[in-house]
């Protein structure tokens, strides 16, 4: 298949184009069994058995969203109207959703996570990291991983989320199961391991626990960090080998060299800054400081956390937006963060750009460049979306 006349390629491959995009005008695209097989301009392609008119509209890769929990049940939408009116954002708001969870079916779950990675897809996004995080015990958490499993291949095991109402009085006994039993049920269930290393969920030495525990069972590494202040999450993330530390909303000056000496190259694969833009409006806390990391030199994604406490919205053209009008990055920067930088945050080479070789996981935009992510906030842009060269969304 070729896509033919599109008027702007994003491909994040700089030797297709310019600039660190790789974005090419009057450019045409090749896939062959699920990959990019050839990307160039327009006049050059060549033939194929099937011809897509991409009729002078732009293309990019598909978002790859690092980040959500589409794994519950319930509603929290008046704990969002009294946060409107003025009432703190709290983490203890999980707990409602965690009760719901456990009361609900495998299929009522199941029917949930893909209704929301439908509406996920429908808005470019064509990788989508799962977590658990709801269950909190060791049956919830692993029939929580097992329907994420039907959905992604990025599943992460997140029960350090918060300490469920029944070990409230025993903290340490809590840890103590999630890195015994509910680790061993899990991790067959999961690439990575996650926790919420915050104040009102658990404390630096506990978060270590968890994930070195999540190591030694084969699981890559990630952390929640810094959402709610200062804290020790940032540093930990980076000590650890983590891929990704998420929220990033307070840094101090160590911690946003950490992350810059990581991109640097130390050890291993740099820890990615991954900023959940979306959260912080939803909560009205503070947004996160993305030029200061920029300017360092840390590598930063962005990323929905669509749940529903938070942030009920799977949308990373939003996201887009709201970095490039709240986090001080330019729409390149955010719509590089938003593609190649989510793939830095799950370490996938195959996704985030449309170099020759990788998966044909591409979105056709409504629009003449991607500028118009960021120019055009709210208004449908997508018109049609591939995943390994499949049409999965809307029509070309």
């Amino acid at each position: 298949m070729v896509i033919d006349h599109i008027g702007t390629l994003v491909s994040n491959a700089p030797e297709l184009g310019t600039g660190e995009l790789g974005e090419l005008p009057g450019a045409a695209l090749v896939v062959e069994d699920g990959r990019v097989a050839w990307a160039g301009p327009r006049e050059r392609a060549p033939g194929a058995d099937t011809r897509v008119d991409a009729g002078g509209r732009c293309v990019i890769p598909g978002f790859v969203d690092s980040h959500s929990h589409i794994v519950f049940a319930g509603d929290r939408s008046r704990e969002f109207a009294s946060r409107m009116s003025g009432q703190p954002y709290e983490a203890g708001g999980i707990r409602a959703t965690v009760a719901a969870t456990r009361a609900a079916t495998d299929g009522a779950l199941l029917d949930t996570a893909t209704r929301l990675l439908r509406e996920a897809r429908a808005q470019g996004t064509t990788t989508l990291e799962i977590k658990s995080g709801y269950g909190l015990s060791v049956r919830d958490e692993e029939r929580c991983l097992r329907v994420a499993g039907r959905l992604s291949e990025e599943v992460t095991f997140l029960g350090g989320h918060l300490v469920p109402p029944e070990y409230a009085a025993d903290p340490d006994g809590y840890v103590e199961l999630v890195t015994g039993p509910m680790l061993r049920a899990c991790a067959p269930h999961a690439r990575w391991v996650d926790v919420f290393c915050e104040r009102g969920a658990f404390g630096e030495e506990a978060s270590r626990r968890i994930l070195t525990a999540g190591q030694r069972h084969g699981l890559r590494a990630r952390v929640h960090g810094n959402q709610l202040g200062e804290g020790p999450g940032v540093r930990l993330a980076v000590e650890l080998g983590a891929a990704s530390v998420d929220h990033c909303s307070y840094l101090g000056p160590d911690d946003i060299d950490a992350l810059a000496q990581s991109a640097r190259g130390g050890a291993g694969p740099a820890t990615v800054a991954t900023l959940l833009p979306g959260v912080d409006f939803c909560t009205r806390q503070r947004y996160p400081d993305a030029r200061a990391l920029l300017d360092a030199g840390a590598t930063v994604a962005l990323a929905s956390d669509c749940n529903p406490g938070s942030c009920y919205s799977s949308s990373m053209a939003f996201c887009v937006a709201l970095a490039v009008r709240e986090l001080g990055m330019t729409p390149e920067e955010a719509l590089w963060a938003a593609t190649a930088g989510g793939a830095r945050a799950l370490r996938r080479d195959d996704v985030g750009h449309l170099g020759v070789g990788a998966r044909a996981d591409l979105t056709l935009l409504d629009a003449p460049n991607p500028l118009y992510l960021a120019y055009r906030p709210g208004v449908p842009q997508v018109a049609a979306v591939y995943k390994d060269g499949d049409l999965v969304s809307g029509t070309p």
